[in-house]
């Protein structure tokens, strides 16, 4: 069976901020995400990372300021979504 598509949305602000979301459900557990989702939370502008969260293959769940890359201690989906929202607001002003 394939992944589902939980969420895939993309907003675009005046500024030029670009805040967009991408979550699957696996079909099963993997090493790197035991959780089952796959997701990508960026926030961006001009091309440029700001924030980004995300869990390719081999990397697991981890997050980007920028250039730096620093793991990213998963609890829940909710949580993962605040964190993002709250690094969203607090580099760039932006309140979703």
């Amino acid at each position: 069976m394939k992944a589902k598509l939980l969420q895939k949305s993309k907003e675009e602000f005046v500024d030029g901020v670009i805040v967009e979301t991408v979550v699957w459900e696996l079909t099963e557990a993997t090493p790197d995400r035991q959780h089952r989702l796959k997701y990508r939370l960026y926030c961006g502008k001009n091309g440029q990372c700001i924030v980004r969260y995300d869990n390719e293959t081999g990397k697991g769940d981890h997050r980007h300021y920028g250039s730096h890359e620093e793991p990213y201690c998963y609890s829940s989906f909710a949580k993962l979504v605040d964190d993002f929202l709250m690094d969203v607001e607090r580099l760039t002003g932006v309140n979703l």
